[in-house]
């Protein structure tokens, strides 16, 4: 049964229902269940997801990494560890949500799919839509950047670039989708949700960490990294939930200046600016539902700048890993949190790394090379 997040009204799964008819996002009710045996998140906890998962849709998402931060642990005084996401198979967190929102495409009989959006999840979509054989559509912004247009393309969707606002974007696609006969896997796809609570799983079964952040754009990630936790401690597997944190781009923060003004419902963001276009959404579909999430659980929501962005996208480079700017965004929270005594020394914290550096390249710096002959290259090594 799907049920509406704020309002409660249940929905039955046997049709595609996406939102409420009071427009707030839907969402299916809490699982319980135990582990089981497997290798892969999705066998071992299988008893958590709607459906059985067939692995012939997979293209090999979830189970990654989560490393200690070694140099930021003991800079920032915790315990940090970054859950690696960009290690999925289109580069990001986006691929454990589509894998679950094809497997409702294809049990509700679609043959064709789709998503709105200029990045991740564009990817996402194409890459599994191939991979299943279903006819894929991509609606993107107009000033989408052409290298992220020729990474789409190389897998066969029909691209289609839309002049207008993008957050209405998001409404009419759904509208498009009954009309046409096509499932737009959208944000914040009650299935999508399923996906994302699968990074909860994995986290728990190496630490049960006492902050978990979160770069924040449509809300869906972190809805679905909530609900999993949440089904953790329904089924007896964790006592206590962690303390969640939402982080955005102070220049585009609709979520965070709803919550930190007490507000219950966001407002949009004009003249959004960011150079973390990943989670630069101005009206984000699931704000309200994450705004209710945050004040129910004693969550925090807080903002950081392009310039510590970047400065903490320099420090995860020394961690060795490249990650896109949206990425980053969780380690300078985190740094802001201890400044002001928010976050206790020696707090275990988990900062959600959720796209690689390689699908942004726009702001990084060329770097400082020598150069030298072949017959002079010694001379190279005499700083």
């Amino acid at each position: 049964m799907l049920k509406c997040t704020a309002c409660g009204r249940e929905y039955s799964l046997r049709k595609p229902y996406q939102r409420c008819e009071c427009g707030e996002p839907l969402e299916l009710e809490l699982f319980k269940s135990v582990p089981g045996i497997g290798r892969k998140v999705w066998e071992k906890f299988s008893g958590f997801f709607p459906f059985e998962l067939k692995p012939e849709l997979s293209l090999g998402e979830g189970d990654t990494p989560l490393t200690k931060a070694k140099k930021l642990s003991k800079e920032l005084g915790v315990k940090l560890y970054l859950k690696n996401e960009t290690t999925n198979p289109t580069w990001s967190f986006k691929d454990r949500g589509t894998y679950l929102g094809i497997h409702r495409a294809l049990q509700l009989g679609f043959e064709k799919i789709g998503t709105v959006s200029t990045g991740n999840m564009a990817a996402s979509i194409a890459a599994y839509g191939a991979f299943a054989g279903l006819e894929t559509y991509i609606l993107v912004s107009s000033t989408i950047a052409e290298e992220k247009l020729k990474a789409l393309e190389v897998y066969g969707a029909k691209i289609i670039k839309v002049h207008g606002d993008y957050g209405e974007l998001y409404y009419k696609s759904l509208e498009i989708g009954q009309k046409k006969g096509i499932y737009f896997i959208n944000s914040d796809d009650p299935f999508r949700i399923e996906g994302y609570k699968s990074i909860s799983f994995e986290i728990i079964e190496e630490i049960t960490p006492d902050y978990v952040v979160v770069p924040t754009s449509s809300g869906g990630l972190f809805r679905g990294i909530v609900k999993g936790f949440l089904e953790l401690k329904e089924s007896g597997l964790i006592e206590n939930l962690p303390r969640f944190v939402v982080v955005q781009a102070e220049g585009c923060s609709p979520i965070c200046k709803a919550f930190n003004s007490g507000k219950d419902r966001i407002e949009r963001f004009e003249s959004p600016h960011t150079i973390a276009h990943a989670i630069e959404n101005p009206y984000p579909p699931s704000g309200n539902a994450v705004v209710r999430r945050l004040r129910e659980l004693d969550g925090l929501c807080i903002t950081v700048n392009d310039e510590e962005i970047l400065e903490s996208q320099k420090a995860l480079g020394r961690e060795g890993l490249f990650v896109q700017p949206a990425s980053a965004t969780g380690v300078s929270a985190i740094r802001k949190l201890r400044e002001r005594g928010v976050i206790e020394e020696g707090a275990k914290v988990v900062s959600i790394l959720t796209g690689a550096g390689l699908k942004t390249l726009t702001h990084v710096e060329t770097p400082k090379v020598d150069e030298c002959s072949l017959e002079s290259l010694e001379e190279c090594f005499r700083w």
